[in-house]
């Protein structure tokens, strides 16, 4: 069955003759621009955000997977916190944000005589709330692993057995996505939820959330990571004080991907 995805896949591929991938250094866009630096015929070039609402940890790790690939690596800051749509943070906030970003990934791509630019997105993304996939549609970005029928599970597997490091990586969506709908998304912000982020990272722990509101950080780990978190209570309290927050919270739910989006009642 993945056998076939594959051999769509590269079917697909192999009858264009240049392409652009919006490339975050994720295991989604990792897989397809390694696919396609083997099968398109000619002109590869990877495309990557580098504004304040992504990790440097990931740019960095983009930086260095182009790299190794030998592909040319243009980097564009993207200027979310200019958009008042995204700064409000309302249920659309993605769907502004990505039609920026494909928007400004298009100028840049037709000056490097490209016509198709690609993104990472698979079938499970296509079948939740994504208002991205919306603004790709519009743009006419295309999703090759979608088409290909890729479900993440596969595309992890795929990865891992053509030898690539990131096969494994946690989901690291934008920095923004900590923000409850509703608050507004600042500068400051995203700042602090990515030092907080950077302590519990130091700590050793893989997957994880700091949710940010207002005054208080609210921490996600896996169920498995509770107790782990609270060995280390006093440790992480301090550290975060320090990084502005005056209250620490634990979800003792756990970890949950896309958490913020119960509050749409979708």
């Amino acid at each position: 069955m993945v056998q076939e995805k594959l051999n769509k896949l590269i079917s697909f591929l192999e009858k264009m003759d240049s392409l652009a991938v919006a490339f975050s250094g994720g295991v989604d866009s990792t897989f397809l621009l390694y696919m396609a630096k083997r099968h398109v015929k000619e002109n590869i070039i990877a495309i990557t955000s580098v504004s304040e609402i992504h990790k440097k940890t990931d740019i960095k790790q983009a930086e260095a997977i182009a790299k190794e690939m030998r592909i040319t690596h243009i980097e564009i800051d993207t200027k979310e916190l200019s958009i008042p749509e995204f700064v409000e943070n309302s249920k659309d906030r993605c769907y502004w944000c990505k039609k920026n970003m494909y928007k400004r990934f298009i100028d840049l791509v037709k000056k490097h005589n490209i016509s198709v630019l690609a993104h990472g997105a698979n079938l499970d993304d296509m079948q939740d709330y994504r208002p991205g996939n919306k603004a790709a549609e519009e743009l006419g970005v295309i999703a090759p692993l979608a088409y290909a029928g890729f479900k993440k599970i596969e595309i992890r597997c795929m990865a891992k057995r053509l030898g690539l490091d990131v096969w494994n990586k946690p989901p690291s969506p934008c920095l923004a996505t900590r923000i409850p709908y509703g608050h507004k998304i600042t500068k400051e912000k995203l700042k602090m939820i990515e030092r907080a982020e950077a302590v519990l990272k130091e700590l050793g722990f893989v997957q994880f959330r700091v949710r940010h509101y207002g005054e208080l950080a609210k921490i996600e780990v896996p169920e498995g990571s509770l107790n782990d978190i609270l060995k280390m209570r006093k440790q992480i309290l301090s550290n975060l004080k320090k990084l502005g927050f005056l209250f620490v919270a634990l979800d003792i739910e756990g970890f949950s991907s896309g958490k913020l989006n119960r509050a749409l009642n979708l």
